[in-house]
This record gives structure tokens, sequence and C-alpha cells, in this order.
């Protein structure tokens, strides 16, 4: 009797037994959010990435190492799109990955034998570096291959030392509170066609929550999408721009975790 009055009274009020209340608001009238992410630091999102998205009036964020061979001849060219808007991301100077789960990662950049200590200096350093590139002091990091792990310690204390938030790997989130800055989920696509990345869109529309993309190689090369699926995408998000709100990781996050009291 007294559930059934508790499941009256739910109703009465609008409200769920056991369901919490969400208080998260996204910014004038949207409804979800979507944040496109690019990694290393490639020709492609130059020549090619960067060119459809100014087209549609669309920011990235571009999570570059600091070994990256188009950041170091093409270094005009990236301060110029970060003077557009788009965010230059921190994605470490080496890569360092695990390497006993990818059997490609150089023994020198093996996370495994890293220590939290030489993590932190390397990502203390991509940021002296991506600062003389854009003389931003807050910055976003992309975890490297979404591995977080130095000798089988977390290093995410770092990571929220010294960035403002972190984008991981990870389906999308069914609600925006139990999304944590420092390990915000995305989907690293491999040859996606156009409508497989809009039907990811369109749950995080049902849901309310946040889609985010990340992308590599854009027109050609590894962990691809085409230009054209990449078109297709971004057509999609320009027809819906009065309901999602497509910006760079930082803008996003910043007000994530503001809503998030984080």
């Amino acid at each position: 009797m007294k559930h059934s009055f508790a499941i009256l009274l739910s109703l009465i009020l609008g409200t769920i037994p056991g369901k919490a209340q969400s208080d998260f608001q996204w910014p004038d009238q949207f409804t979800s959010a979507v944040i496109l992410t690019y990694d290393d630091g490639l020709d492609g999102h130059l020549d090619v990435a960067v060119p459809a998205l100014d087209a549609h009036g669309f920011l990235g964020t571009f999570y570059c190492t600091g070994k990256s061979y188009s950041l170091f001849n093409r270094m005009d060219e990236w301060r110029a799109i970060i003077e557009s808007g788009h965010e230059l991301g921190n994605h470490s100077l080496f890569h360092p990955c695990d390497g006993e789960r990818l059997d490609w990662v150089p023994e020198e950049y093996d996370l495994n034998t890293y220590t939290i200590t030489q993590i932190r200096d390397e990502l203390a350093l991509a940021n002296t570096l991506m600062k003389a590139v854009d003389g931003n002091d807050v910055r976003t990091y992309g975890y490297t291959c979404s591995d977080y792990l130095a000798d089988g310690d977390s290093f995410k204390g770092v990571v929220q030392e010294l960035f403002l938030a972190a984008r991981s790997d990870g389906p999308i989130p069914t609600s925006m509170e139990e999304v944590d800055p420092w390990f915000v989920p995305s989907w690293g696509v491999n040859d996606p066609t156009g409508e497989e990345l809009i039907a990811y869109v369109k749950e995080a529309q049902e849901k309310g929550t946040i889609a985010v993309f990340m992308f590599h190689s854009v027109g050609g090369g590894y962990l691809n999408v085409t230009a054209e699926a990449h078109e297709q995408l971004l057509g999609y998000l320009d027809e819906n721009r009065d309901e999602i709100w497509t910006e760079n990781f930082i803008t996003v996050m910043s007000h994530v975790k503001d809503q998030l009291g984080r």
C-alpha cells in the first residue's frame, strides 16, 4: 500500500522513485551537444577537416602531439586556425600508449615503463609547447589511445592538475550528471559511414546529453573518416544547429563543469 502511494505521489509530482531529477541545462535553446575532435596533428586536418568545418561555421578541437610533423612544417597555418576559434589540445609529446595492449607502441613510449612523474613532465612540457603556438594558458587533454595508467597507476590526478578537462572513450552518457570532466567519453571512429556518424548524434539527442567524436585521418589515412562521410555529418549538424550545440571541447566542458559544480 505504501509502495502504491509512493508511485501515485511521484506521478502527481512528475518524478520517478529512485531516479534523481536533473538540474543540468544546456545554454540557450540547445538540447544536446556535439564535439568534433581530431587527433595527432595531421595535414589532413588542415587540408580537409578545417575547410569543411569553416564552411559550416563550426569549431573543432585538435589534439596535437609535440612530435607532429605537420605542426613543425605548417606552424603558421596551425596558428591561424587557432586564431579563428579552433582549439589546440594537448595530446602529449610522444604519444605514449599501453605497449602490452598495442603491439605497435615503441618500447620507449610504452606507458608501462613510464612513472607518474615522467608522464606529468611530458604533459607539462607539451603544454609549454602548445602555449608557444597559441599563447593560451588553459588547455584540455586527449588521452593517447585512451590510456590513463603509467606503470599500472592512474595518472588522472596529473590530468586534473594540468587540464580543464580531458577526453577518453566510452558510450554516450545517459545523463550529464554521470559525466566525469576528466574522462569524457567519445567514439574513436574507423571508416564509418555518414549514416553511422549521424546515428551517433541522434542517440545523444534522444538522451539530451553529449556526442564526442574522436577522429584521426580525414580524407585518407589511418583510422580514417572519408571526406564525404565527414561532410554528411556536418550537413546534419548544420540542419539541426538550432537544437544541437556544436562547439569545441574546451567551451562545452567549461559549461558542463559549471553546471555540475566541478
